[in-house]
């Protein structure tokens, strides 16, 4: 990714698809449904079939509007200028006040890492305060500023003095680059009560873990332990490795094998250490753990993955190792694949590159669109195959969102649904509104739908497709990873078929198609092509 300039003009459009208030409540609680001829609640020895939802009264003019006409061109209008959301609302003073204060704050701590230890610059490594692009977690690479602890709300020093303790760790990849990450465990996760555990990883370039906080504390929240790290090449790891060996975009593979040495490290224990930092020798000064800090309060038979962009490429090779066809588990930790349930934030791919939904949706020309296809197939992707149940977002608009000016393919999302779907293989695809690519990754200063337009509350509140994103992907990881009397457990699947409630099929995508075919917990198969097309029947 890369940071451009965007031209702002005002625009005065009416709305179409949902509700434009930039302020809108979080998504509400989710309402069991019952068939007409489900069995009682007082017999439980037969279980309760799910069934989902039905919207009211759900506007679906833009759904059926014929293109070229007004009516779609209205349509497209109101949809496109939801991507300026974000960054109207980001002129007011208090998030411009709070952001500056912690662009500052980020960058006098990397200064003073530098001072203490002056190997992070005076190496082969190519360190500097430009280098990686986003070292300085400062300016846009600052993600949501009241998300750190500097910041006096819910958020920042609430959630790191009573929700969660949260640990800063460096250890190195298989090739001797250190990587800077970050351990957050819920404060109630003890020995006697271990949870489950989510790896993150970033998308690519300007996309630190910083950019990546409202996932985190959202997964922390729901009483997950959290690793995120930046890849090789970015944020706050070596820039190449000793050897010269790069990383980020000029060596796409760290997303993947990259992402295999962090499930290493967040599984490693005093007994177990983590292998490369023994392998490494500790060829830096720097004090590398050997293995993670928290491991005791870790239930390690429960993981899930989560990926943005080349992460959400990442994670559909990681959570692929060992399927049949697929290449081995290549981690030195466990002998089989340890990942339980994936979720690609824009989106998953196939085994042959494919899924990046459309030339269209990512706003590249297609013969550069295809180039990109053909550099993943040739020989950098290894083998895998859908293996676990995977949660795939796409965004209406991509990295330059420019307004569509036919409709794109419908099914443009659902390309690695059908793989998964033909796999029989858990699979959940959608996406919403007006989002970018950057709706995944919440930068200032980057199009995307509204995510801070209140913060009264010393915390970004509301919002357009951020609330809807975090609810899904929690209750995505809720529904495969947690077990009978954790909480999230019970109304999983509920939540994630709950297609009335403010967030859902009122705010998906009317370009492209939101669909889903996996098991629910009762037995009943959740299989629709079509969300905003009505699911009940």
């Amino acid at each position: 990714m890369k940071r451009w300039a965007f031209l702002l003009s005002a625009m005065a459009v009416a709305g179409c698809g949902g509700s434009d208030s930039p302020a809108a409540e979080e998504p509400s609680p989710p309402q069991a449904v019952l068939e007409d001829d489900a069995v009682a609640p007082d017999e439980p020895s037969t279980p309760q079939r799910l069934v989902p939802t039905i919207p009211e009264n759900l506007d679906t003019r833009c759904d059926e509007a014929s293109a070229p006409g007004p009516a779609w061109a209205d349509c497209e209008a109101t949809n496109y200028a939801r991507t300026l959301g974000a960054l109207t609302e980001q002129v007011s003073i208090p998030f411009q006040r709070r952001y500056l204060e912690q662009t500052l704050s980020n960058v006098d701590d990397l200064v003073q890492r530098s001072i203490l230890d002056p190997s992070w610059l005076l190496s082969l490594s190519l360190n500097t305060p430009l280098t990686p692009l986003c070292a300085t977690y400062g300016l846009p690479c600052t993600g949501d500023p009241y998300r750190y602890p500097e910041a006096n709300g819910p958020d920042g020093k609430g959630f790191y003095q009573s929700e969660a303790d949260v640990t800063d760790v460096v250890f190195y990849d298989r090739e001797c680059a250190r990587l800077s990450g970050t351990v957050w465990v819920p404060k109630h996760a003890a020995a006697d009560n271990p949870v489950p555990t989510i790896v993150i990883t970033n998308g690519s370039v300007q996309a630190p873990q910083t950019a990546y906080s409202w996932a985190t504390q959202a997964l922390v929240r729901a009483g997950y332990a959290v690793l995120t790290y930046d890849p090789r090449g970015q944020g706050r790891s070596d820039f190449q490795t000793p050897l010269l060996e790069q990383g980020s975009n000029l060596n796409p593979k760290v997303f993947w094998e990259g992402q295999v040495d962090a499930i290493d490290f967040f599984r490693s224990t005093p007994d177990q250490h983590y292998p490369h930092s023994q392998a490494c020798g500790r060829s830096t000064p720097t004090d590398v753990f050997d293995y993670n800090p928290e491991w005791s309060r870790l239930d390690h038979s429960r993981l899930g993955i989560a990926g943005h962009s080349l992460g959400a490429i990442g994670v559909s090779v990681v959570q692929g190792y060992g399927a049949p066809g697929a290449e081995p588990w290549p981690g030195l930790m466990d002998e089989d694949n340890p990942v339980d349930a994936v979720i690609a934030w824009d989106s998953l791919v196939t085994p042959t590159g494919q899924g990046l939904t459309t030339a269209s949706n990512l706003q590249l020309p297609a013969p550069l669109y295809d180039v990109m296809l053909l550099a993943i197939t040739q020989g950098i992707l290894p083998e895998f195959a859908p293996r676990v149940p995977a949660m795939s977002f796409f965004a209406d608009y991509g990295f330059l969102p420019a307004p569509y000016l036919v409709p794109p393919d419908p099914d443009g999302g659902k390309v690695a649904f059908e793989v998964w779907k033909a796999a029989d293989v858990p699979v959940y695809t959608l996406g919403f509104q007006g989002t970018t690519h950057f709706d995944f990754s919440l930068l200032p200063q980057f199009p995307a739908t509204s995510w801070c337009p209140d913060v009264s509350g010393n915390a970004c509140s509301g919002g357009w497709g951020r609330p809807s994103i975090t609810h899904y992907t929690v209750a995505w990881f809720d529904r495969w990873l947690k077990v009978a009397g954790e909480p999230g457990y019970e109304d999983a699947d509920e939540r994630l078929i709950d297609d009335a409630r403010v967030g859902a099929a009122d705010r998906m995508s009317f370009h492209y198609h939101s669909a889903r075919a996996y098991p629910d917990r009762n037995g009943g198969q959740q299989q629709c092509e079509r969300i905003r097309g009505g699911c009940g029947d």
